[in-house]
């Protein structure tokens, strides 16, 4: 007959916390909400200086038609500016790490065009290119496109140099190197700078929907902000406000379940917590 261990409580601690950790956003946020009804309410402030959330959400039904088109461009551009950042800042850092003298040329560039704010550079854009739609996109990429690049080089640098010694002793090639080893070293940073670029990507479409000036039936979500405070539409801006919230949230929720995919069987930062679990 064996004899049970004793309870040390890990685990009922680690199930309350992953219990709080879902609970107290959502306590904080009804929290949020409830006196924000009730300010408005007892304030009787009119709805075109502060509306209420029961009437942002109304308003969100009521326009869903024109706000979620309008939510359809701009994650389209997000989407575009992303893919081509991930092509770019990758490409570019794998070159980086290859040729050293091209990294210390053309590196200083690349912080140049991160540190400029992209709402000066925007005006330029549309000068030299025809169409908003493409303006837009290159700007919402120039947001985008430095985290990935410098996360990855961070990784590309970062492998181990014990490794780096055995793969020279068994007189590995330089793309054996690459994708044996600096790669997969690469991939936890690469995935980090992912999950920053999102955000950005989503932030920088936006912005440059402001300063290109997409309007009309090419116009995203930030046409529809402008548009509603011309109007005094304020509902109409909340709940345009609310989706792109809701949409960034969404972005940062789906590159951290990928992330959380790609490395839960062997990186230390997911092993940690499948264990916690």
């Amino acid at each position: 007959m064996t004899r049970a261990g004793p309870d040390t409580g890990v685990e009922p601690s680690r199930r309350r916390t992953a219990r709080l950790r879902w609970l107290l956003p959502v306590l904080v946020f009804a929290a949020v909400v409830a006196g924000w009804e009730l300010f408005v309410w007892l304030d009787d402030t009119p709805h075109y200086v502060l509306p209420g959330p029961w009437l942002v959400v109304r308003t969100l039904i009521a326009d869903a038609g024109l706000l979620f088109s309008a939510l359809l461009l701009t994650l389209e551009v997000t989407g575009l500016a992303l893919v081509v950042a991930v092509i770019g800042g990758v490409g570019l850092a794998v070159l980086f790490n290859q040729f050293r003298m091209l990294e210390l040329s053309l590196y200083p560039y690349a912080v140049i065009l991160q540190v400029t704010p992209v709402i000066a550079i925007a005006p330029l854009i549309v000068i030299y290119v025809d169409s908003r739609i493409l303006s837009t996109l290159i700007c919402a990429w120039l947001v985008a496109f430095f985290p990935i690049l410098s996360n990855t080089s961070l990784g590309l640098n970062s492998a181990d140099h014990n490794l780096h010694d055995l793969f020279t002793i068994h007189r590995a090639t330089r793309w054996q190197r690459l994708r044996y080893l600096l790669l997969p070293s690469a991939l936890p940073y690469f995935l980090g700078g992912l999950r920053i670029a999102g955000g950005l990507a989503l932030i920088g479409a936006v912005v440059a929907e402001y300063a290109v000036g997409v309007v009309g039936t090419q116009g995203g979500l930030a046409f529809r902000i402008l548009e509603a405070g011309y109007r005094l539409n304020i509902p109409r801006m909340f709940a345009a406000l609310l989706l792109l919230a809701a949409a960034g949230v969404v972005i940062f929720v789906s590159l951290s379940l990928l992330s959380h995919l790609l490395l839960r069987r062997w990186h230390e930062s997911a092993v940690g917590r499948e264990r916690e679990r």
